[in-house]
């Protein structure tokens, strides 16, 4: 039985400040090994549960961040960028059974600490099939493609409520409570690793790997905080204007509609300017 983990940052154990996840701060240092910690946890109790491999894939930001060296020895990191999935690089293989997302976040435009969907800034909100959509649901709908069950979510309690929308039969476990986008009431490295050892050795019981899907044509909308950005979206093929601040595409499956996705927002990225947006 072969577990994928995908680890984001920002949702790890105190986190909550932009400088806790900008690679290169004191704080991002600081918070390294808190977020590894989630990490090993989550490793070390696939395994306690009866998982036989265990592959993580970084998914934060310059996807270098976690300790390699802290890590149980008996899992496997995928780190770097420029992967074909992203977030979820691995799945395609047909060799993963479960997929745990672990230092989730909500998306853009909600509550949630550290909230944004790809992008930290300039996407205020993105809706899939008119369903609004934080990464962890952009996520559970590629992964679903390939049969994979998302079986465990960590993050703030608004994100584990979000879980349950995409994944509803997926263990949850908060790290922090919401507060504000920047502030949060945190449990300590001790119990949270308890806490998310215990439920990935429970989650196991959900990776049954099922048939990969029929493709599903998806419709993807973005919104964001300046209307020059969409000019620079529409450069990317099948992308087109549908208000002033808004782009739409369809696409025939997620796979190709969450690599048009990354597609958007590495053009809108470099069309963002340093203090006007």
């Amino acid at each position: 039985m072969k577990i994928l983990i995908s680890a984001d940052m920002e949702g790890a154990t105190g986190v909550t400040w932009p400088a806790d996840v900008l690679p290169g701060t004191p704080q991002w240092e600081r918070c390294r090994p808190m977020f590894t910690s989630d990490v090993n946890a989550a490793v070390t109790g696939f395994f306690e549960g009866g998982a036989d491999e265990v592959l993580i894939n970084e998914a934060h930001w310059s996807m270098r961040n976690l300790l390699l060296e802290q890590l149980d020895d008996r899992a496997q990191m995928l780190t770097g960028r420029h992967k074909s999935l992203s977030m979820v690089e691995g799945v395609q293989h047909g060799d993963v059974d479960g997929i745990a997302f672990v230092g989730y976040h909500t998306g853009a435009g909600t509550e949630g600490v550290l909230a944004h969907t790809y992008l930290a800034n300039s996407i205020t909100g993105v809706w899939v099939d008119g369903a609004r959509a934080s990464e962890g649901l952009l996520n559970a709908l590629v992964v679903e493609e390939y049969g994979v069950p998302v079986v465990l979510v960590t993050g703030d309690d608004r994100t584990v409520e979000d879980a349950k929308g995409y994944a509803p039969d997926a263990f949850g476990v908060a790290v922090k409570d919401y507060v504000s986008r920047y502030a949060a009431v945190c449990r300590t490295p001790g119990r949270t690793a308890a806490d998310i050892q215990s439920a990935a050795r429970k989650a196991v019981a959900l990776a049954v790997r099922a048939s990969p899907s029929q493709s599903q044509q998806h419709t993807v909308e973005l919104e964001f905080d300046a209307e020059h950005l969409v000019g620079a979206a529409t450069v990317v093929p099948g992308v087109k204007r549908s208000g002033e601040r808004r782009v739409v595409y369809t696409s025939p499956d997620m796979y190709e509609g969450i690599r048009t996705f990354k597609a958007v927002t590495t053009v809108v990225s470099a069309a963002v300017e340093e203090q006007y947006g």
